[in-house]
């Protein structure tokens, strides 16, 4: 009520319906906790063409859904090669956007002008390079206006 709210429940339906995952149980959390995500010479390797289409089509729902970058930044990794556990992790995210579908961003007519800014990383995360993770995000009053999760450009020592 005064405001604007943006989701992405029809495109969520249509990668739903895409995957044949209309069905599936919905996820509680993006990814497991501890779940350790490598690239590897051995396993079994999937389509790529069909791995880069989910993870494409996950990326145009950060426009609406932050909560969603960490997970897709790091699956986003394993585009060159995507192994079994690298696609099972994708359809985990796609089990928790089934349950979140109605997630969106909620920018309030009433209020202040307050601007909150946060950021974290993560420390050698990626086993691959030893680089880690650095997510940022910033809010206009409680909605999310801007956040952006990368790689480290270095290898932190500490």
């Amino acid at each position: 009520r005064g405001g604007i709210t943006i989701k992405q429940t029809s495109y969520i339906n249509k990668i739903l319906k895409e995957t044949s995952m209309m069905d599936s149980n919905d996820a509680k959390i993006t990814m497991d906790p501890g779940t350790k995500l490598v690239k590897e010479e051995d396993g079994n390797s999937v389509d790529t063409t069909y791995y880069r289409s989910l993870i494409g089509s996950l990326m145009y729902l950060l426009h609406t859904r932050p909560d969603l970058s960490y997970s897709v930044g790091l699956l986003s990794r394993f585009m060159q090669d995507p192994k079994a556990h690298h696609l099972k992790a994708v359809k985990q995210v796609i089990r928790y956007i089934k349950g979140t579908k109605e997630h969106g961003i909620i920018y309030k007519k009433e209020g202040g002008w307050k601007i909150t800014g946060y950021s974290d990383s993560s420390y050698g995360i990626n086993t691959d390079q030893g680089k880690g993770t650095t997510v940022i995000v910033f809010y206009f009053e409680e909605s999310p206006i801007t956040w952006c999760t990368q790689k480290q450009p270095t290898v932190a020592l500490s």
